[in-house]
């Protein structure tokens, strides 16, 4: 309404303006529809984005052990939605005040605010992945969409980070995780595998 009203009256110039800035906002929202691959054992990413840091953290505190991270950078141009990497019950949500460093910065990771979504296997205790949603400089605002022991499915919707932001996988490394991404490279959300999982919850290898 407002482009047609400022064409009416001549304004063409601020026409122009309102449009682009609807077809971004419109773009930015965007949440298309993904095909959830159905291979056994994987974890799939929690969101688009580039593969910043594939990385061990000796003791990641909610799994009580080490875990195996892979971090990735979400642009304004790359869809926000964030899903969960596999089906699973969400255990624990934890939110952390930080600062708004620039995305790009390294440091930002680590001093930003954030919000910790913790999954566990559905029949059973054990931790299975965590999906950490880090904010940006001008990421300021994460939607968190699951609410504690809520059941989700792989690919489900989980959430999102208003514009530029980072989203991190954890996985325990009991579970015997091989990442099948490589740093660099661009993933999706709910489509993209990034990790195999070579052990069972006793630690034991799974047959082929």
């Amino acid at each position: 309404m407002a482009v047609v009203t400022f064409c009416v009256i001549g304004w063409w110039w601020l026409a122009i303006i309102v449009l682009l800035v609807t077809g971004g906002v419109l773009t930015f929202f965007r949440d298309p529809h993904r095909r959830i691959p159905t291979e056994r054992n994987v974890m799939v990413s929690p969101a688009d984005g580039r593969v910043t840091s594939i990385h061990e953290v000796e003791h990641f505190e909610p799994f009580d052990g080490p875990a195996v991270c892979v971090r990735i950078f979400l642009s304004v141009f790359n869809v926000h939605v964030n899903r969960s990497p596999c089906h699973s019950i969400v255990s624990s949500m934890q939110h952390g005040d930080g600062s708004h460093l620039s995305a790009l910065n390294p440091r930002s990771a680590e001093e930003n605010e954030w919000h910790l979504i913790v999954l566990r296997h559905p029949t059973d205790e054990s931790h299975v992945a965590a999906v950490r949603q880090v904010a940006g400089q001008v990421a300021r605002t994460i939607v968190c969409g699951v609410s504690q022991e809520q059941v989700v499915q792989r690919g489900e919707r989980i959430g999102m980070i208003i514009l530029g932001s980072t989203t991190e996988l954890y996985v325990p490394m009991t579970s015997g995780p091989r990442v099948r991404v490589s740093q660099g490279e661009q993933v999706r959300g709910g489509v993209t595998v990034l990790v195999s999982l070579t052990r069972d919850r006793e630690g034991q290898p799974r047959s082929a």
